[in-house]
């Protein structure tokens, strides 16, 4: 059977006497089939003519508003968007023959796709070959499934999709009803339908990119490359065609690096849409059924196992120990457990027990529920909508030359404005001041920047690749020195996202520490507060502590590498740290209890390998429930009576590391599993990766703020916080709801003043983004996961890590980090100045050429221009120019700009403070330069070329001394600044860049 669905704002229902059913509501299906059809108003099937004669013919009515015979309905039998359907068999003068299939006529308004598709199917019914006639009562009885599909139409009503926090709230009852969906057999085929008319398909729709073509004209846009084509053309005109040439190839050579660098196809959303799973188990009409994701429709029931993918926003209405890994969407690798029932009140998006999101991974368990969200209404489709949004904002540089573009259009405008006004004062020929102005204006346009800007970047580029760093666009690496506000993800770019057991205290009041980052082994165990290194079994109590640990695990490391659950990781290394290897090769389990988000604790039970004795459990778990298991505790491996004051004391030392930002689990062993002995707490954490506190502290003092976003909760995010340096006691957390709370206006300030905010979503880390940019900040985020991408895309400066990225992330960013090491952000500055990274940033709303710089560009070319004046005006005696004077005037240039680069390596340092050898490839530069030069005066062929002859060393040395002066004069300069404005030293970057 061919079926479809269609909105219809008919007011009452209507029939189509033609092998289909039409409800009338707000929502009508039309059933194209060649089984029996039901005419929705009169509730009678119509069938082929086999079983009964066809009906007599009808006379034509003449009724302005004719009924039909059978149903009694009269007028427009059905509307969609405004076009009308009516039954011509009973409309007047169009009789029809008994049990053919009425000609159906449909007035389509343009735009209606309802329209479109009800025209396509009508199509389809006046070429069906069958004929029909009117069913009675007694056939009625024999088509019960038809009746049932009649009766789920006629009730089927709008449904909208639920927001995750309300549907959170619902109970089991009144989410079904919400829904209109049977929670043992699902959504009916035809409801299906209809509701994908209405909410679509389950996927992201991308916008179709830009052609090649358009992308590499648009690069043309830049309006200093647009003077430059506007100094080519008038080159052009005026004749200069050297200049047009030297000019035109100038253009395409930036245009074209440009373009190899940045373009790149828009992988982001692709990537995003490849989290969708492909196929999914989902209950339709009583039946399990396997299909493709895309076409769920909310309320319909979703089956969940261990390794599926999550197909949609799901309520869960059913759950047996289900763990689900939310790290694409939260960015928090620690499996979260989920429920079903009603949530009273949630904190966050990311705490809601009894919602699993599209894109996250079922690790343990499994589970049933109901589709909330679907495709662009789920909270992935929000990231979706916001990445498509968002644009990629233009960098400081770009901003620069953009304004340098148009001043020098301005400028050279005036210059053409005052020749030709001083030629018609003078009355010259306008025509010819008007030329004599354009060359004047194109000589003065500076055609090499564009290439000078290009190679500069693309060399910061290839130093930034040394140091494992991935630039995708050139001006970013000039917008991290502008940086001035870092924002960074906590899970993954801060810290290692490998958890870590940091701290432990035993049943008998030891307390240890562990150092250590890692799955490979490395660190040790110390006892407090002696730091006694400890092995094995020399403190009995931590030795026992440990070894359930191990034992009660899961988990593999292999090759560094976990398989298994990062908590149970954690306890296997903490086992290797101690020196007890694998505690789980002495023992033989012979059951297992496993985890539930009911009992929150998991046991084994074994037998020792060697020694044979009884059973032995060990346990493991949240320590309110691992408690209510114990009778004794272990005192330097003797069992005592578990007192109520006993228990106190653990609850306190629970609390207190919890407070510590620490994730607890209580351990204990014994014969008997509710009379066990309580060995001790382990606290456990994602901890700092290592750098990132001394990065932090370079950051700070050079005058770039850090911000930490995380969705971790707050005891979580101040530890990591004080850990390294950002949350003190002046400094206060904010959570996401909070700044939902905020006004447009005060939220600006309070971002700025905030270093650490926790509970937050990809929409709270987009508005603290825009926010900082508010008050003209140049904002960097570094994140690696799918709730950083919106962040990462909007940042001046998007940065992602490059193990433990998402690739959606990745293609979001601007800068990867390829070892996911913080602080190689640092790195990017000029290598021959070690002591940049004590200067603040540079100020974004600066000029490229600044009041300062301009002084000293000035100085630098009345120099050089006196001195090349006066060999020119030396060895021209007579008034005539000869080779010799071109010679030496041309050498005399050439010296002078190599002089000038020596002293512009550095604005602000002398050139023995930055070492003068120490720039190889500035050296080389200018070792070519000066063989150039040599072979235009002494090679024959080239001297006809460039009018030149041979020069005396005399006359080499002469021009030596004198070009030098340049270089003298701007490092004299140098010097009397840093007298006058000597400042204390600051802790400078140990390690040399």
């Amino acid at each position: 059977m061919l079926c479809t669905s269609l909105p219809c704002d008919a007011a009452s229902p209507s029939c189509l006497y033609a092998a289909a059913s039409v409800s009338g509501g707000r929502a009508c299906a039309v059933n194209i089939h060649r089984g029996p059809a039901i005419c929705a108003a009169s509730r009678s099937f119509l069938s082929p003519p086999n079983p009964r004669p066809p009906l007599p013919p009808r006379a034509p009515m003449a009724s302005p508003n004719p009924q039909c015979p059978d149903c009694g309905v009269g007028g427009h039998l059905l509307e969609v968007g405004g076009a009308a359907l009516t039954c011509p068999r009973y409309s007047p003068g169009n009789p029809d023959t008994p049990g053919q299939l009425p000609q159906v006529q449909v007035t389509v308004p343009a735009g209606s796709m309802g329209g479109k598709r009800l025209s396509k199917l009508l199509s389809h019914v006046r070429r069906l070959p069958h004929k029909y006639h009117l069913l009675g009562g007694s056939d009625l009885k024999a088509e019960p499934d038809e009746q049932c599909e009649l009766k789920s139409v006629e009730q089927e009503e709008d449904v909208i999709p639920l927001p995750a926090k309300e549907a959170s709230r619902l109970s089991e009852e009144d989410l079904i009803k919400y829904l209109h969906v049977d929670p043992n057999s699902g959504l009916s085929e035809c409801a299906v339908l209809q509701r994908r008319i209405k909410h679509g398909w389950n996927e992201f729709h991308m916008d179709s990119g830009e052609p090649i073509w358009r992308k590499y004209l648009g690069q043309f846009t830049n309006p200093l490359i647009l003077l430059l084509l506007g100094s080519a053309l008038v080159s052009v005109i005026t004749k200069e065609y050297e200049d047009a040439v030297s000019i035109t190839v100038a253009i395409l050579i930036v245009v074209t690096v440009a373009f190899v660098q940045e373009y790149r196809s828009e992988k982001s959303l692709e990537e995003l849409n490849k989290l969708v799973p492909p196929e999914c188990n989902c209950v339709r009409d009583g039946k399990l059924q396997h299909l493709l994701a895309r076409e769920l429709v909310p309320g319909d029931l979703v089956c969940l196992t261990v390794g599926d993918r999550v197909p949609a926003d799901v309520r869960l209405i059913e759950t047996t120990d289900l763990l689900v890994d939310e790290s694409s969407f939260t960015g928090e690798t620690e499996p979260c457990s989920k429920s079903h029932g009603a949530v009273d009140e949630a904190s966050g998006i990311t705490t809601l027990s009894n919602i699993v999101f599209m894109g996250t991974l079922v690790r343990y368990g499994k589970g049933k529920g109901l589709v909330i969200g679907v495709g662009e209404k789920s909270q992935f489709g929000e990231v979706f909508k916001m990445m498509q949004a968002e644009e990629t904002p233009k960098t400081p540089l770009q901003k620069s030359m953009d304004r340098l573009g148009k001043q020098l259009s301005l400028f050279s405008f005036g210059i053409i404005g005052i020749i030709m006004l001083i030629g018609w004062l003078m009355g010259k020929p306008l025509l010819g001041m008007f030329t004599i102005g354009v060359s004047l204006a194109v000589a003065a346009i500076p055609e090499g920047l564009p290439i000078v800007v290009t190679v500069t970047l693309a060399l910061g580029v290839m130093r930034m690749a040394k140091k494992r760093v991935i630039v995708k666009k050139l001006p970013i690496v000039e917008t991290l020195g502008c940086c001035n506000v870092i924002c960074s993800d906590k899970t993954g770019t801060l810290t290692a996202n490998e958890m870590t057991a940091t701290k432990m205290v035993t049943s008998d009041g030891f307390h240890a520490e562990v150092t250590g980052v890692g799955y490979d082994g490395k660190g040790s165990v110390s006892l407090l507060p002696s730091n006694e290194e400890l092995r094995e079994f020399s403190n009995v109590s931590i030795g026992k502590l440990v070894e359930a640990g191990c034992v009660a695990n899961n988990a593999v490391i292999q090759k560094n590498e976990l398989m298994g659950q990062p908590t149970e990781g954690a306890l296997l290394v903490l086992a290797m740290k101690m020196g007890l290897g694998d505690a789980r090769e002495s023992y033989v389990r012979k059951r297992e209890i496993p985890f539930s988000s009911e009992q929150r604790w998991m046991a084994v039970k074994c037998v020792d390998k060697t020694e044979k004795l009884e059973d032995i459990y060990f346990m493991k778990g949240a320590f309110e429930e691992v408690i209510q298991y114990c009778t004794t505790y272990n005192s330097s491996g003797m069992p005592q009576p578990l007192t109520p004051q006993q228990k106190s004391t653990y609850l306190q030392e629970e609390k207190s590391m919890g407070i510590q930002g620490l994730r607890v689990l209580a351990l204990a062993s014994g014969s008997e599993l509710g009379k066990l002995m309580f060995l001790g707490l382990v606290g456990i954490i994602d901890p700092p990766r290592s750098g990132v506190s001394e990065a932090v502290q370079i950051l700070l003092e050079s005058g770039v703020s850090v911000k930490m976003i995380t969705g971790d909760a707050l005891e979580t995010a101040q530890a990591i916080g004080r850990s390294i340096g950002l949350f003190n006691g002046h400094l206060k957390a904010i959570s996401g709801d909070e700044l939902d709370q905020l006004s447009e206006t005060a939220l600006p300030d309070i971002v700025t003043k905030v270093s650490v905010f926790y509970r937050t979503s990809p929409k709270h880390k987009l508005k603290i983004i825009k926010a900082l940019q508010q008050t003209g900040a140049i904002v960097g985020m570094t994140g690696d996961g799918v709730n950083d991408a919106v962040a990462l895309k909007s940042a001046d400066i998007g940065v992602a890590m490059g193990k433990t990225g998402t690739d959606v992330s990745k293609e979001a960013a601007d800068m990867i980090l390829v070892d996911d090491d913080f602080s190689t952000i640092i790195l990017g500055v000029e290598p021959v100045d070690k002591d940049a990274i004590k200067q603040p940033p540079r100020n974004a709303k600066e000029p490229i050429l600044s009041k300062a710089l301009l002084l000293k560009i000035f100085v630098s070319a009345a120099i050089i221009i006196s001195g090349t004046l006066f060999v020119f005006w030396k060895e021209i005696p007579d008034g005539k120019v000869t080779p010799r004077t071109t010679t030496m005037t041309f050498t005399c240039f050439v010296f002078f700009d190599m002089f000038n680069a020596l002293s512009c390596r550095s604005l602000t340092k002398t050139i023995f403070e930055i070492g003068f050898f120490k720039n190889r490839m500035f050296w080389l530069s200018v070792f070519g330069s000066i063989l150039g030069q040599m072979a235009v005066i002494y090679i024959p062929p080239l001297q006809k070329v460039f009018l030149t002859q041979n020069l005396h060393a005399l006359d080499l040395l002469f021009l030596t001394g004198l070009s030098s002066s340049v270089f003298l004069v701007s490092e004299l300069i140098k010097f009397c600044e840093q007298q006058c404005c000597r400042k204390k030293p600051v802790k400078a970057l140990e390690e040399e860049i």
